[in-house]
């Protein structure tokens, strides 16, 4: 029997959840401008792309920290 997805690991928010869909529901939610501010990161700020976003954030783990972060707090 398969588990719900937010009970098969309660302690974890972010488990099963890509970078990518953390970035593309982050700029629906607030747009570009909005995720500068808060996580003032030149992906961010200056002629944004998930792609350029992604690449950053797999190579820089303070910045992905405080975007997953963001996202958690965001989570109903």
């Amino acid at each position: 029997m398969d588990l719900p997805h937010s009970t098969s690991h309660p302690r974890d928010p972010l488990h099963g959840i890509t970078l990518e869909t953390i970035v593309t529901t982050l700029v629906a939610r607030h747009g570009w401008a909005e995720l500068g501010r808060r996580v003032p990161i030149r992906c961010f700020r200056h002629h944004p792309t998930i792609k350029s976003s992604l690449t950053f954030l797999r190579k820089t783990p303070w910045a992905r920290t405080r975007v997953e972060q963001l996202f958690v707090r965001d989570l109903p």
